[in-house]
C-alpha cells in the first residue's frame, strides 16, 4: 500500500506527556484500544483485527492482517533528548515468507511500529522511521519505502531467527533522524502500531507489548 496512505493513520486521537527516564506509549487497556480507533487504509479490502490479551509479563495487543491494513495510532510527545531510545517487545506467530518487502508489491510487514516527526502543515509532510519486524531481510537492513523517502524501513528483528519467540528490541530514535532523514529532532510527534499484509495478500499474526521510550 502506499505509504503517503499508511502516514494518514496519525491521526491525534489521544495524548502522552511526560519527561521521565522512562515513557510509556501505550497503555495496553480495554479502554485505550477503544479508544484508539481502528483506521482502515484507504484501498485495503479489510481491517487488520486488534484484540487486548495477556500473559505473565502483562497485556498485549494482539494483531491478525488478513489481506489487511490498517493501524493504531497515537499522538504522543517524546523528549527525545532526555529518552531517544525506543523499546519495543513484540512476536510474529504468522509471518510473510517470501515477498519482497522493499517493492511496491511487497510493501508488508507483519509487525511494524511509526516513529514520526511532524515537519509541515500536512500529513504528507511527515518524515517517519519504519521500525519492522521482517519476515524476510536480516537485522540492520534499511531501505527507503518504495512510495516515498520520507519514511524509512528499519529492521530490528526477523523472523528467521525469532519466528513464534517474544523479542525485545531497541533503537535509538534521535540518531536515526539524523541518520536517515539528516534532521536534527528534539522532540517527536506520534507513533503507531501497524501489521499489514494488503499488497500481498497474505496473512500476518503478530503481537505488541511494552512500547516506551528510555534514556539508555
Amino acid at each position: 500500500m502506499k505509504i503517503i496512505l499508511k502516514l494518514s493513520i496519525f491521526i491525534l486521537l489521544m495524548s502522552s506527556y511526560s519527561y521521565a527516564n522512562e515513557v510509556k506509549v501505550f497503555e495496553f487497556t480495554e479502554k485505550e484500544l477503544s479508544e484508539l480507533q481502528v483506521r482502515k487504509v484507504r484501498g485495503a479490502d479489510n481491517k487488520t483485527i486488534y484484540t487486548l490479551g495477556s500473559n505473565d509479563n502483562g497485556n498485549y495487543y494482539k494483531a491478525i492482517a488478513d489481506n489487511a491494513a490498517s493501524g493504531l495510532g497515537k499522538e504522543v510527545k517524546i523528549d527525545l533528548n532526555k529518552t531517544p531510545i525506543i523499546n519495543i517487545t513484540w512476536k510474529i506467530e504468522k509471518d510473510l515468507p517470501g515477498i519482497k518487502e522493499n517493492t511496491k508489491k511487497g510493501h508488508d510487514f507483519a509487525a511494524r511500529v511509526f516513529a514520526v516527526k511532524k515537519t509541515g502543515a500536512t500529513p504528507l509532510s511527515n518524515r517517519a522511521i519504519n521500525y519492522v519486524f521482517s519476515s524476510n531481510s536480516e537485522i540492520g537492513f534499511n531501505s527507503p519505502s518504495p512510495y516515498t523517502k520520507k519514511s524509512i524501513d528499519n529492521v530490528l528483528a526477523t523472523t528467521k531467527d525469532n519466528l513464534n519467540k517474544w523479542v525485545t528490541v531497541k533503537a535509538n530514535v534521535k540518531e536515526d533522524f539524523k541518520r536517515f532523514h539528516d534532521l536534527d529532532v528534539n522532540e517527536l510527534d506520534g507513533l503507531a502500531i501497524m501489521s499489514d499484509t494488503d499488497n500481498s495478500k497474505m496473512k500476518a499474526v503478530a503481537y505488541y507489548q511494552n512500547i516506551y521510550f528510555s534514556a539508555q
